[in-house]
């Protein structure tokens, strides 16, 4: 098993449009962020995580000629934008790529994408419309996609109710200022996770740097890698302030793991 962060960058994307900070002018690759999506790549296929706005550009950047099934955290604009590029892989699988996503996440997207959903979808010619199997996700019991056991862990991002996801010892949560007491018990005995980093300051809807670690201190993984990160962190220097086994992620950033 590997995950690839296809991005690591808040809403806004680093660079930031009309910023001229020394992160969002700097030479330093790993400082420039597209809109946050991860790839999980297992025996039977690739799961993508989220579908950023970049992620036509993401996954030619990666080389990553199929995705076979599609996962949702939540439905905001930088986690869902790209859902149009998936349009090219049901072709190579045969049938509509599935797509696991919550009622309410489902529910915004057939608003979002309504081309997608409309009755007369099947009779556009040309092949240029994503078809799409959505399958529910209920967040209190685990599912299984392209035949590995996926947990739902219930986040909290401000007013919103999202979702990360733990495949055996590694989890994903991004997007997250509060985890849950049930949600923390099932992100215990990790080798990775992978959590929302915003910035040093507090935000109302984002774990600020120093409340990620708070959190990791509690769940002592083996490693954590920061990511959904904004401009106020720079690479290198946040890198050398950070304890050990804590990092913060970067687009193209790959990571072994292995289920129990």
């Amino acid at each position: 098993m590997k995950l690839i962060f296809l991005g690591s960058g808040t809403s806004s994307g680093v660079p930031v449009v009309g910023c001229h900070c020394t992160v969002c002018t700097s030479s330093d690759a790993r400082n420039n962020r597209t809109r946050p999506s991860v790839l999980v790549q297992t025996g039977s296929g690739n799961i993508l995580i989220d579908a950023s706005p970049e992620l036509r550009l993401q996954l030619l950047r990666e080389r990553i000629d199929r995705v076979d099934a599609l996962l949702f955290t939540h439905y905001h604009a930088d986690h869902i934008f790209g859902l149009d590029d998936v349009r090219v892989f049901h072709h190579a699988l045969g049938r509509p790529l599935p797509v696991y996503a919550e009622r309410a996440v489902q529910d915004v997207l057939r608003r979002s994408f309504s081309y997608v959903f409309d009755k007369w979808a099947d009779q556009v010619p040309g092949g240029g419309i994503p078809k799409l199997d959505l399958r529910t996700i209920d967040a209190r019991r685990p599912f299984e996609v392209l035949g590995v056991r996926c947990v739902p862990i219930r986040l909290l991002h401000g007013r919103f109710r999202v979702l990360g996801f733990r495949f055996g010892n590694l989890a994903y949560c991004t997007d997250v200022n509060r985890i849950p007491k049930r949600s923390m018990r099932l992100l215990q005995g990790l080798d990775v996770l992978i959590l929302d980093a915003l910035r040093d300051r507090p935000h109302p809807t984002h774990f600020s740097l120093d409340e990620s670690l708070e959190v990791v201190a509690q769940l002592r993984p083996r490693r954590c890698l920061l990511t959904h990160i904004a401009h106020e962190l720079d690479h290198a220097t946040t890198n050398a302030a950070l304890p050990p086994g804590v990092e913060l992620a970067y687009d193209g950033l790959g990571i072994d793991f292995a289920l129990p």
